[in-house]
């Protein structure tokens, strides 16, 4: 019995340290802070910007591709973007981000499917935002913790990588790039 016991431990301290150290949710925004070129979302997120992705299921199998027109607009240090997505299966979505950039590079979102207020930072090429989202009725109309991490490219191209999870366990993972709108 106490052999059993010492394995069952054993096996989760590996999951809490691999989670921990060697994961999607080990990465630190101070550890981007030395790359470039520099990430400002009020510069990145502005203009039309055309996005293509793919959401993966908890399988880890794409559970749905989709093509999404956005446009950011700023004055100043407030702005919104709005983004209108198109899934593979013909849904469409939309949604209007309310963004506010503070001094030390730290900003807040809302959007009307957001629960409560999205907190973001940004260092070096990166920025990360996490946040609590309303899934759509036709999805289910779970609520998931989400973290995005957005890295740009030397060409300006932004590589968006997300993570949703509920009670913890990974449900979504979404991979997609942003980019100016030709």
């Amino acid at each position: 019995m106490k052999t059993l016991l010492f394995l069952a431990l054993a096996a989760l301290t590996a999951v809490l340290v691999q989670r921990a150290f060697f994961s999607f949710a080990a990465q630190k925004i101070t550890d981007y802070a030395d790359t470039g070129p520099k990430m400002d979302i009020r510069q990145h997120l502005s203009g039309r910007l055309l996005s293509e992705g793919v959401i993966f299921g908890p399988d880890g199998r794409a559970a749905t591709r989709f093509v999404a027109v956005m446009h950011g607009t700023w004055e100043g240090d407030r702005g919104t973007l709005s983004e209108s997505f198109q899934y593979a299966n013909g849904a469409v979505q939309d949604r209007r981000w309310t963004l506010a950039v503070a001094p030390d590079g730290r900003f807040t979102a809302t959007a009307a499917d957001i629960i409560g207020t999205a907190a973001g930072e940004q260092a070096g090429a990166v920025a990360h935002l996490t946040y609590r989202i309303r899934l759509p009725e036709a999805s289910g109309g779970h609520v998931l913790d989400a973290t995005d991490w957005l890295y740009l490219m030397e060409n300006g191209t932004i590589m968006n990588r997300s993570e949703m999870r509920k009670f913890g366990v990974k449900v979504a993972e979404l991979v997609a790039t942003i980019r100016p709108a030709p």
